[in-house]
């Protein structure tokens, strides 16, 4: 894939991996980008056949599913290299996996909040790097490749009802996402995020979020992340290096 044969929104003809594939945004944006005609890879801590079943059978197209653990370096590079194997290195990499915990910093166990931070920061900053190392360099050698990461409001002032360990995770992201965007941008390589508010996946279930005061009136939708993450990936964002794009619902603005 080149800037030449990569048109606007189009994602025909991209091969576009979604990592975290399995539920909540990274669902919604494999719906989305098969809507605009991607190749799909999908990947997840364990292998998402399901909803990989169901596209293929709305869409007429065949996609191709991975387990990936993305905190562990190895299992980045054994999928970079299985791709890689079977001519599915990928155009455009949207990395939606991503965990958060609820457990007080202050008067929680300390014990379990430390571990909780452990598996914050191995999934949501650890990850993050181990995808970039082993996909970009790749996309640098062609000449063309998106990657979108996902940050969060939490990563802007705090979120609505965070922790440190999690907020901290997300201001990484968008530090990071900066940091990639002002190295690969040269070659072609277009590295970009989403910070969204709060969304109505497992992260927020069970949570009491009073939306009265949101200028948009409600939780946001997977669907709502999912549509800007798909513009990253595509031609048409070709212009916009190291953005991080605040969907939230106008709980603020940057």
């Amino acid at each position: 894939m080149t800037r030449e044969t990569a048109s606007g929104f189009d994602l025909t003809g991209l091969v576009v991996l979604v990592i975290g594939a399995a539920h909540g945004i990274g669902r919604a944006v494999a719906e989305t980008c098969a809507a605009q005609g991607a190749t799909l890879v999908l990947a997840d801590i364990e292998d998402p056949s399901g909803p990989a079943r169901i596209l293929e059978n709305r869409y007429q197209t065949s996609v191709v599913t991975r387990a990936c653990n993305i905190a562990e370096r190895s299992s980045v590079e054994e999928l970079a290299d299985d791709l890689a194997r079977s001519g599915l290195e990928p155009n455009s990499v949207a990395l939606t996996a991503g965990v958060t915990r609820y457990n007080d910093w202050i008067s929680g166990n300390p014990e379990t909040w430390e571990q909780d931070a452990d598996l914050i920061f191995d999934v949501n900053v650890r990850g993050p790097i181990n995808v970039a190392r082993a996909f970009l360099p790749g996309m640098q050698s062609v000449g063309w490749g998106r990657l979108v990461l996902i940050g969060s409001i939490a990563g802007r002032m705090g979120g609505v009802t965070s922790q440190p360990h999690y907020v901290a995770s997300k201001g990484g992201v968008h530090a990071m996402t900066r940091l990639l965007a002002a190295t690969y941008a040269r070659s072609g390589v277009l590295v970009n995020a989403v910070a969204p508010g709060p969304t109505r996946t497992q992260m927020t279930d069970g949570r009491s979020i009073d939306v009265t005061a949101y200028p948009l009136g409600r939780l946001l939708e997977p669907e709502d992340i999912a549509w800007p993450i798909t513009f990253l990936l595509s031609a048409a964002c070709s212009g916009m290096v190291g953005a991080v794009l605040d969907v939230n619902g106008g709980l603020t603005f940057s």
